[in-house]
């Protein structure tokens, strides 16, 4: 049998004297000083205990800290981003509800900016035939007023004519007759 193999035989071999002694041969063939070695467990159990307590521990929590403050940045900046969104929109919105406002009152304005003038020629051309109504009433009577006075002129001259015809002066009353009979023969003309 090779070295390692008899190590192993005689570990798994009944004890003779117990397990103690299977202990100090193994440590023996292994060149293991056990007093040295629970010496090193014991110091490395201390050394990973302090790491953990002052060095793991704070560096996790510290590293645990920061990871909830990067996640609350993170949620904040997402909430901000939807709020700037948000506010994006309502600006949009309000942007969009001026501009209809302002081509509202653009329209309006025009409208009645058309009313106006459409109200203002009327009244010039009902003014205008106003003026025209006034100045054919104001012919028609200057008409009625020159007809009546050329009747009573060509009355007049036919009476004075008639009366250098006859040659003798009329009365009034018979005046009076031939200028309506001139009048009414001038009229039926």
């Amino acid at each position: 049998m090779s070295a390692p193999l008899f190590f192993l035989a005689e570990a798994a071999a009944p004890a003779s004297g117990g397990v103690a002694e299977t202990i100090t041969k193994i440590s023996r063939d292994f060149g293991l000083n056990v007093p040295s070695l629970t010496a090193q467990i014991v110091n490395f159990v201390l050394v990973a205990g302090l790491l953990w307590w002052f060095a793991f521990k704070p560096i996790l929590a510290t590293i645990g800290e920061r990871q909830k403050k990067i996640d609350s940045g993170l949620k904040y900046a997402e909430e901000m981003k939807a709020r700037l969104d948000a506010a994006q929109l309502a600006v949009e919105a309000q942007f969009k509800e001026a501009q209809l406002k302002g081509q509202q009152i653009v329209a309006d304005s025009q409208k009645a900016a058309k009313e106006l003038s459409e109200k203002q020629q009327r009244e010039a051309v009902e003014r205008a035939n106003g003026i025209i109504t006034k100045a054919q009433a104001a012919i028609e009577l200057e008409k009625t007023k020159m007809l009546a006075e050329a009747r009573t002129e060509v009355a007049r001259l036919v009476v004075e004519t008639t009366q250098r015809v006859l040659a003798k002066e009329l009365s009034e009353l018979e005046r009076a007759r031939f200028n309506e009979a001139a009048a009414r023969e001038l009229t039926k003309v």
